[in-house]
């Protein structure tokens, strides 16, 4: 098992002191030891302070936290990625978990070739109260750069890439509502053209109900994020082209 790569975990958290718990937990227990968690808190006021300071001591030493006011999501995203120290970085949302223990060990073998600048793959959805019933699978198999146009990028919370990559392309760009993500993935790919590798491995288990699916508003949003974040980065699309990923949607569904 290659240890000598170290992993960077990067947690956003702001009043998720719901869901945590779980998150963490879900990183203590990898079976890969070589992992630097660090995580961003914005302030939160209901209790998911006192929760990183009762799991701080079991990391060890390999758990880093801060609590303070920030610009978003995706400012928090860069301040963690700026503290990294990691070879390899990667982002777990605060209300989501690893799907298995092996999840780090198995991913980062990828990184063993130094040609793979990054590495994706599965994620499932799950409604609160049923950890156990799968209600969406999203598989990156299919994904491939030119689909970028369209709407689809790879799992976001299964991207891992080297921190290099970071530091030659930049970091999440903060006037975006919510397609930060997205615009960095076309960034990534059709600009800096990075080499990925996809792993059909289940990376993370998500609830519903997150950001960029909330309710109609929302979906119009990510459109827009979408179309500004292939323009800006000189990739022809437009708003019915990129709507074509949430009718394929319905067939990832697990009804």
């Amino acid at each position: 098992m290659p240890t000598d790569i170290k992993v960077s975990i990067i947690t956003v958290a702001y009043n998720s002191a719901s869901t945590i718990a779980d998150t963490i937990a879900s990183v203590l227990a990898q079976s890969y030891a070589n992992i630097e968690y660090i995580i961003v808190d914005g302030q939160s006021t209901d209790g998911t302070v006192d929760i990183l300071r009762q799991f701080e001591p079991k990391f060890g030493g390999r758990m880093r936290w801060l609590s303070e006011k920030d610009g978003g999501i995706y400012d928090a995203m860069n301040k963690g990625i700026t503290m990294a120290t990691g070879d390899v970085v990667g982002i777990l949302n605060s209300d989501d978990y690893f799907t298995s223990n092996t999840v780090i060990e198995q991913m980062v073998k990828v990184f063993d070739d130094e040609s793979i600048d990054a590495t994706y793959g599965d994620i499932h959805f799950i409604r609160e109260g049923q950890p156990d019933k799968c209600i969406r699978y999203y598989s990156s198999k299919r994904f491939s750069p030119r689909w970028l146009r369209f709407g689809f990028m790879p799992a976001h919370p299964s991207f891992y890439a080297r921190r290099e990559v970071f530091e030659r392309a930049g970091l999440y760009k903060t006037d975006y509502k919510i397609g930060s993500d997205y615009e960095m993935m076309v960034r990534l790919f059709c600009v800096h053209k990075i080499k990925a590798k996809y792993q059909p491995l289940d990376f993370v288990t998500m609830r519903t109900g997150g950001l960029s699916t909330r309710n109609v508003h929302s979906r119009l949003q990510l459109i827009q994020d979408d179309v500004r974040a292939c323009r800006e980065n000189g990739i022809y699309t437009n708003a019915l082209m990129i709507s074509l990923k949430f009718a394929y949607k319905i067939f990832e569904l697990k009804l």
